[in-house]
């Protein structure tokens, strides 16, 4: 198993774009029991990402909660960087 900034990394490999709430559902069978599997610390993570170059925001829109939720995608190089170092 990988570590979970790892495995949140990867996901954005094999989809166009995800918000957290995707993520976190995508990879909840296999984390769900990790405290860090949590929309704060997802955002977080996807934050940390961008900061470093492997990400971007693609977009925005409300859920229906009406809290704002960010779209994140692995543009061509940071998925390129992410696969380089993060094996299969």
């Amino acid at each position: 198993m990988k570590p979970l900034n790892f495995a949140i990394l990867k996901h954005f490999t094999t989809v166009k774009e995800a918000c957290a709430d995707d993520v976190i559902k995508a990879l909840k069978s296999e984390y769900g029991s990790f405290k860090a599997l949590s929309k704060n610390a997802v955002i977080e993570a996807l934050m940390t990402a961008e900061q470093n170059g492997l990400m971007q925001e693609s977009k925005y829109d409300m859920d229906s909660k009406g809290e704002l939720r960010v779209y994140w995608r692995a543009h061509e190089e940071g998925a390129a960087t992410i696969n380089k170092y993060i094996p299969n």
